[in-house]
């Protein structure tokens, strides 16, 4: 093996022996000479209703299409192609409570009976093919019965993270024009209730689309039941309309899956739409080669269904693999800093996929917490979200896999569907770097100009070449999608983020060239938390953005300016960072708020956000000529 520059990590000959991928280098420069016939040899893994006719149209690039002409269900191969062989008795799901008082175990067989009552149920409320349904619901198995259902039916579910507000929820049910929306009475987090019920409620109030709202019975909680429009899952269950097969509908390859919405640089989130037939492909292929699925594995990936990881690594990507998926209703330290090391040890956990926020998180706990469990379960370690610093790579690597688990790091988007920049488990890592490109990609770091840099300079992520995940459009502004991702280098991607490569062809992702701050893995457009906050009586102005955070990777700061007479203090601060997180979302709080007297605006009065920051961190504030006086 040759040996490369830098902090570098070789793997036992042995872990690219024995994988799925055992000469990267070889299948790289293959699928890069023939990106089509790579993944048209993929897609003959899964199984197809009637075959494509083309397997990649760009003739109307960039609203590229994949897998023209033929007819699929993701649902069919998630399930339906597992209960007709011999994975029908194997486990698709186990579930956790936070408690840990509560385990749910799926079959293929009994999962996929869940979904089609799930499905019987959405037909009987009158969702038909096309119809769009908003999922608000906590880590629990009742959100894979939804997604699945919807899919199955040929509807297109919206998955909202259950930890935004009635206004982002609002917002989100508006956009897509939901018919339904799935939630429960509440969800414990730390221990404590989060009143989803009483959320949706507001946030459907004045819906012009919805109709009916399926609540699932989580924390018993008193709720209000409107009787013309909210219903009991559970009674739903239990009607004759709910049981025997509810037939997969058989689709066009390019048939909507699921609209997500993610942060912009605007106000309005961006809604992205993902098709049935290529993001299959391409969920599938990723997890297998990257991660070394195989039909015995014990997969655990801890991100929340309603982030795209979620949707395509927790619930699609391992039951299109066959394999078992872990999900665990909480969080990593409560009630105890050991709780997942004690569940991957419970478990049997063989591959563990989670955000560097929340090792960094584990990392101040120290080693005594993680060393009370046999970890030897685990053969793959992945890390996903933001960048990975080296220190809490090493950690990760020494600690929880013992050196002899490769971390394997992955650089996509919700945008992409799918790993972009990522390895596979036989190659040498250094630690901090996303990889090399995913087989059939082809990435650049391009100057303002559109030139590629040098190796070693920094400059703007580009991606060549299409890909089957790839989202289809904005759902309703295809301008918007042309404008954001295609129009500063035509031809190519553009991500968003800055990022060098190195001699060794390495990419290292710098972060977010956007107003988009990345807090704990969780993308969130400055200008949401902005208007949260002046939508607080007490302030005219806000500015925000992100600073280093150690172990949220980002911290929000915000700026503020008040009304005449309001002075600001600490209790108003407090004030406002809860008028946040009850507007958009805890996750969303300042984590500092200063009240300058004014903002810093350019002449056309555009706030300078590179001047605040550098006041923020006492740094020299730059060229100021462009200030207003």
């Amino acid at each position: 093996m040759a040996q490369l520059e830098g902090d570098v990590v070789y793997p036992d000959p042995s872990i690219a022996a024995e994988s799925h991928v055992p000469y990267p280098d070889k299948l790289r420069a293959e699928a890069l000479a023939d990106p089509e016939g790579f993944w048209a040899d993929r897609a003959r893994e899964l199984e197809w209703f009637s075959p494509w006719e083309k397997v990649v149209d760009d003739s109307n690039a960039p609203f590229f299409k994949w897998f023209t002409g033929a007819e699929v269900n993701i649902v069919h191969n998630c399930l339906d192609r597992h209960v007709a062989g011999p994975n029908k008795n194997k486990l698709a799901l186990i579930w956790q409570s936070e408690d840990g008082k509560e385990h749910r175990t799926f079959s293929y067989f009994s999962l996929h009976r869940q979904v089609n009552q799930m499905a019987n149920v959405l037909k009987a409320m009158g969702v038909v093919k096309g119809d769009k349904v908003t999922i608000y619901l906590p880590r629990i198995p009742e959100v894979f019965f939804a997604m699945l259902a919807c899919a199955k039916i040929g509807a297109i579910h919206s998955v909202i993270f259950a930890g935004f507000s009635s206004d982002a929820l609002t917002d989100r049910i508006d956009d897509s024009q939901s018919k339904l929306v799935i939630t429960a009475d509440g969800s414990w987090i730390n221990g404590k209730v989060f009143p989803l019920k009483e959320i949706v409620d507001k946030a459907v109030k004045f819906s012009p689309t919805v109709e009916n709202v399926i609540v699932v019975k989580r924390t018993g909680s008193e709720v209000v039941m409107d009787p013309l429009r909210d219903h009991w899952y559970h009674d739903l269950q239990a009607l004759p309309i709910a049981k025997g097969n509810c037939p997969t509908e058989k689709l066009d390859s390019e048939h909507p899956l699921y609209i997500l919405y993610t942060s912009g640089s605007t106000g309005k989130p961006k809604a992205i739409l993902h098709t049935h037939g290529g993001y299959m492909v391409g969920i599938y292929t990723t997890l297998k080669y990257s991660f070394d699925m195989r039909p015995e594995d014990r997969w655990w990936c801890t991100a929340d269904p309603g982030w795209v990881t979620g949707h395509s690594y927790l619930v699609y990507g391992p039951l299109l693999t066959g394999a078992t998926t872990f999900m665990f209703e909480g969080g990593p330290t409560y009630p105890y800093p050991s709780r997942w090391w004690q569940l991957v040890e419970y478990y049997g956990i063989t591959q563990f996929y989670t955000a560097p926020t929340a090792i960094r998180s584990l990392m101040r706990f120290g080693e005594a917490w993680p060393n009370r469990h046999d970890l030897s379960s685990l053969r793959l370690l992945g890390t996903v979200g933001e960048p990975i610093n080296p220190e809490a790579w090493r950690w990760f690597y020494r600690v929880i896999g013992k050196e002899r688990c490769p971390v394997i790091d992955t650089w996509w988007q919700t945008e992409t569907g799918m790993f972009q920049i990522t390895q596979v488990p036989g190659e040498p890592q250094k630690p901090g770097s996303g990889g090399k490109p995913f087989f059939g990609q082809d990435a650049a770091i391009l100057n303002e100009a559109g030139e590629e840099v040098p190796d070693g300079d920094e400059g703007f992520l580009v991606l060549k070449n299409p890909w089957p995940g790839m989202f289809r459009t904005l759902y309703g502004d295809d301008q918007r999608y042309i404008d954001t991702y295609w129009s500063k280098y035509p031809g190519v991607y553009l991500a968003g983020d800055a990022a060098r490569r190195d001699a060794d062809g390495y990419f290292w992702i710098i972060g977010r060239t956007d107003d988009v701050i990345n807090v704990s893995g969780h993308r969130l457009g400055t200008a949401e938390v902005e208007s949260a906050l002046v939508s607080h009586p007490d302030v005219t102005e806000a500015a925000v953005v992100g600073l280093p955070h150690e172990v949220k990777g980002q911290a929000i700061h915000a700026f503020v300016t008040l009304r005449v007479g309001v002075q600001g203090s600490q209790e108003l601060a407090e004030q406002l960072r809860a008028h946040v997180a009850s507007h958009l979302s805890p996750i969303a709080k300042p984590d500092a708020i200063d009240f300058p007297d004014k903002l810093p605006k350019t002449r056309s009065g555009k706030i300078m956000r590179r001047v605040l920051k550098a006041r923020a961190l006492g740094q020299d504030e730059g060229d100021l000529t462009t200030l207003e006086d």
